[in-house]
């Protein structure tokens, strides 16, 4: 019985779990921001060599 309490009071692995849930929306963050500037980027190179063909 003893062990059972010992195990319920441990809060490392529940730290963790925290540390890794942040992480995780940290990188869903990053990853639909260089996807939003990547579609940018994109449209401004295409714009800058239609430009410049036209020249």
């Amino acid at each position: 019985m003893q062990k059972i309490r010992n195990f319920l009071k441990n809060s490392k692995g529940a730290t963790a779990i925290e540390y890794g849930l942040i992480a995780a929306l940290i990188a869903v963050a990053a990853i639909a921001a260089m996807k939003g500037i990547g579609t940018q980027l994109t449209t401004t190179f295409s714009n800058i060599s239609s430009n410049m063909k036209a020249s």
